[in-house]
């Protein structure tokens, strides 16, 4: 597992903070009592930071944050990013693992975020040990967005997820493991099975899997590679509970009832990608995939059983 790390700005601050605070009471020497007020005084100090800290950056903030371009935000509208988060339970303290980053789309809302709050973010991303083109650009392109910029993003931790990766977390570390249109990749690359398992290995006790997809119709065959880019519910949740997670709420968020889910180019017939079926398709309209929208999407709250 490749870990990539850099200085927390919040981690940096609590330290300060417990340092001026000690400093404050040993100025002269103390008896029992004032060594216990001095102590009391430091951990005040440092969760009044953590609060203040914590305060400075809600979930429509970082949604906000001038460091997301326009065309970020205005997909923003089709995923819905502080009702889905809000939905799931995210708080910024919390040590969450976000699978399959890709360009970051959730990165750019979810590291500050957490950051702020004195949580860790870690992004199981592309295996560099493969060595597939695309997959080294994207990390390449994930550690310039996101490795340099500390001061915004905090202290990420970068691991990898394959069909022949190691654990992305320390086992039982993670409050939240969160995935965001990526169960069918797993699909097509035949390691769905394992990628549940991991992300239940990476989860603490009673810890959270939130899973976002593109939804298949009920009465749909369900094709085993997903080569449409679109998964069953049902079929999504079997993969959890297999590997142990119990469902504990749905929502639908992020549905779209315009979407047929049947596009000649799967899902990347629609927005974004707005694929063309068939390159020599004389009859193409974008529009008429424009006017749809963005998928139909599943959003499922799962949780790891507490024992």
């Amino acid at each position: 597992m490749t870990y990539w790390k850099t200085l927390s700005v919040s981690a940096l601050t609590l330290t300060m903070a417990l340092t001026l605070a000690a400093c404050g009471q040993g100025a002269k020497s103390v008896n029992g009592d004032e060594a216990e007020a001095a102590k009391d005084t430091a951990q005040n100090a440092v969760e009044n930071v953590v609060e203040e800290t914590a305060a400075t950056m809600s979930l429509a903030d970082a949604v906000a944050g001038d460091w997301r371009s326009e065309a970020h935000k205005a997909r923003d509208e089709w995923r819905h990013p502080v009702e889905t988060l809000e939905f799931f339970g995210l708080s910024p303290d919390m040590t969450v693992v976000e699978v399959f980053p890709g360009g970051g789309w959730y990165t750019q809302i979810l590291a500050p975020y957490i950051a702020a709050g004195g949580g860790t973010y870690i992004a199981a991303g592309f295996d560099p040990t493969l060595g597939v083109e695309y997959y080294d650009r994207g990390i390449a392109r994930f550690e310039e967005n996101f490795l340099g910029n500390p001061e915004l993003y905090g202290e990420i931790i970068v691991t990898a997820l394959s069909a022949s990766s190691g654990p992305m977390a320390e086992p039982g570390s993670a409050d939240m493991v969160l995935t965001f249109r990526n169960v069918h990749n797993w699909m097509g690359q035949g390691y769905a099975d394992k990628a549940f398992a991991d992300m239940y290995a990476a989860l603490k006790p009673g810890g959270v899997l939130g899973v976002v997809e593109h939804r298949a119709k009920a009465d749909a065959e369900q094709d085993p590679k997903a080569d449409s880019g679109y998964v069953r519910e049902d079929y999504t949740i079997a993969l959890a509970e297999k590997a142990g997670f119990v469902l504990e709420e749905k929502s639908e968020i992020n549905a779209n009832p315009k979407d047929s889910a049947d596009h000649p180019s799967g899902v990347w017939s629609l927005p974004p990608t707005l694929a063309k079926g068939d390159a020599s398709d004389e009859d193409y309209d974008p529009e008429i995939y424009k006017a749809i929208g963005e998928s139909d999407r599943m959003t499922l709250k799962f949780r790891k059983p507490a024992q």
